[in-house]
């Protein structure tokens, strides 16, 4: 690989950190709605990532956990919006 063509992070992979991070900081609505986009971009990042030019890899799976965390987290939010 030539000197200055080194691998950069995916762009989905960085979309996807930012909206697992910010669904837990949201309501339960819109915090579903950036859990699940972290989940689907950071699915994108991930098979990016097996490109040699790109990385972000760990960043996309990283950002898929957060999503399923943030995930219950809306749900439970959500319950207690309801219910409390």
């Amino acid at each position: 690989m030539p000197e200055n063509s080194r691998a950069s992070f995916s762009i989905p992979s960085l979309i996807a950190i930012v909206a697992a991070v910010a669904s837990f900081f949201q309501g339960a609505t819109f915090g579903l709605l950036l859990a699940l986009a972290a989940i689907v971009f950071g699915a994108i990042g991930v098979l990016l990532s097996f490109s040699a030019r790109k990385r972000g890899g760990i960043v996309s799976l990283t950002s898929v956990v957060f999503g399923i965390v943030g995930i219950i987290a809306a749900i439970i939010k959500a319950m207690l919006d309801v219910f409390g």
